[in-house]
């Protein structure tokens, strides 16, 4: 760890986060919003979203300049603030996102090239987890090299994925029609939206979807070569991508109505630009997200790994995730993150697990590590802690970490019952994990407090198995 030749600068922790959150999502982001929500309730949702990240990603940018010590981001401002099992399940349900998203860009990503080769269907199909399965383990010893030599390759498929997006912008803008946007504005001729705050409501975990990856520079934050670029990169990531989002959204609405767009084939922007261009618009966004898909897996592989070692370096997790092999890279973690992405690749097989399901059930386990930053930074703020003489920048401060902690509350009631149960499912083995961690420190494993939190996700477990069993729940 202390070797500066594995050291992150700048532009690399620019990449991990703009290379994060750049994915499969934005090329799907029409389709995706449209069978949502009308223009009105778009432009509605953005709003909310725009604010509540921005303000999310400040809290990143103080609390990796407050607590230069607590590295790997999201699990450790939890455990400081909250104790050890809020930080380990932020640690478990971030990993768990992780992973499965990365799950979800395998399915995409060869969804996308069934536009190519028919034979693999919607991603799901056998050749399909069969391609998907070897792209998984060539990207797994590849990041067994080093650390700093797969960060690289993020930052070179970044900058070229970054090429379609634009060229879409530009003859998207071109194209725009302000009286196909403004037709049906606030979804009224649809029924089946509901109302414009059910239309709201109902794009948030899309929305959120977009923008995980916000916290990948401040869990490499151990890694970078300065602490201070943690901060910086995490805001000039966040702004560059909500800019970019917001056009691809908003310019697809001026040349489709909504109801073509919701009844697009994900990439939904290759259907966009079809219609603008011609056959070629379609294979050059297909193309695009080909590249896009490589270097967003690669990045979230990175991430799988690092938030499971940073979190077993100070015991959080069992000691066995902190080792890493001779080139720095936490090998245990590693392998552990990629062979449950195995096991859901062949469960994808008899489940016929879809993309956007897929996305809502990450997104949703998400949502607890994003709540307990923000409040960690509010407590911060109410303490006056790090801010002795600095009551300008604590009121300030109190302010946003306030905002992003209402909003990861709305996130959280806009995701459903449904994906609150399944996010319980997935959040309860992890006590299997925690105990073991606290075994060998020799430390009582829960608290009085935390066992009655535990409790709670056990009954939310018990409720969820039962309802996937019977039928009422379903991925």
């Amino acid at each position: 760890m202390s070797d500066s030749t594995q050291k992150l600068r700048l532009g690399a922790l620019i990449a991990l986060v703009v290379g994060s959150m750049v994915g499969g999502g934005i090329f799907s982001l029409p389709q995706n919003i449209a069978a949502s929500a009308s223009a009105g309730a778009t432009l509605i949702g953005w709003l909310i979203t725009g604010v509540g990240m921005l303000t999310l990603a400040f809290v990143f940018q103080t609390l990796a300049n407050r607590k230069p010590e607590l590295d790997g981001g999201v699990y450790a401002y939890a455990k400081a603030g909250f104790g050890d099992y809020m930080g380990f399940s932020s640690a478990w349900g971030y990993w768990i996102s992780a992973w499965i998203g990365n799950v979800s860009y395998m399915v995409l990503l060869f969804s996308t090239l069934g536009y190519f080769f028919p034979v693999f269907g919607e991603g799901n199909t056998m050749p399909a987890v069969i391609g998907a399965s070897v792209l998984l383990w060539l990207l797994h010893f590849l990041v067994l090299r080093g650390i700093k030599e797969a960060a690289f390759i993020n930052t070179v498929t970044t900058i070229a994925k970054m090429l379609p997006l634009a060229l879409f912008i530009v003859i998207a803008a071109i194209a725009f029609k302000m009286d196909v946007f403004t037709a049906d504005f606030w979804g009224r001729g649809n029924s089946e939206l509901g109302s414009v705050m059910d239309q709201v409501r109902n794009m948030m975990l899309v929305t959120v979807w977009v923008f995980i990856g916000i916290e990948g520079a401040s869990i490499f934050s151990a890694r970078a070569e300065k602490r201070s670029d943690v901060g910086k990169a995490t805001v000039i990531g966040f702004v560059g991508v909500l800019l970019l989002l917001v056009l691809v959204n908003v310019l697809s609405q001026g040349i489709m109505a909504q109801a073509e767009l919701a009844g697009l084939k994900n990439p939904s922007m290759a259907g966009v630009l079809e219609q603008v261009v011609g056959p070629w618009g379609a294979q050059l966004i297909s193309i695009g997200l080909i590249v896009s898909l490589a270097g967003a897996l690669l990045s979230w592989t990175l991430l799988c790994a690092e938030i499971l070692f940073a979190s077993a370096r100070d015991h959080t997790m069992p000691e066995f995730l902190r080792r890493e092999n001779a080139n720095q890279v936490p090998a245990n973690a590693l392998w552990l993150s990629n062979g449950l992405i195995q096991l859901f690749l062949i469960i994808t097989l008899f489940n016929a697990s879809t993309y956007l399901s897929l996305l809502y059930l990450a997104t949703s386990m998400i949502l607890v590590p994003y709540f307990w930053s923000s409040a960690y930074a509010v407590l911060l703020a109410v303490r006056g802690e790090t801010y002795e003489n600095a009551g300008g920048e604590r009121n300030k401060d109190l302010l946003i970490a306030a905002i992003s902690t209402l909003y990861a509350v709305w996130l959280v009631y806009a995701a459903g019952v449904q994906y609150l149960l399944l996010s319980a499912l997935l959040y309860a083995p992890g006590a299997i994990l925690f105990a073991k961690a606290k075994h060998e420190l020799g430390q009582p494993i829960f608290t009085g407090v935390e066992k009655l939190i535990l409790v709670a996700v056990l009954i939310g477990a018990a409720i969820a198995a039962y309802g996937l069993y019977d039928g009422f729940l379903s991925l």
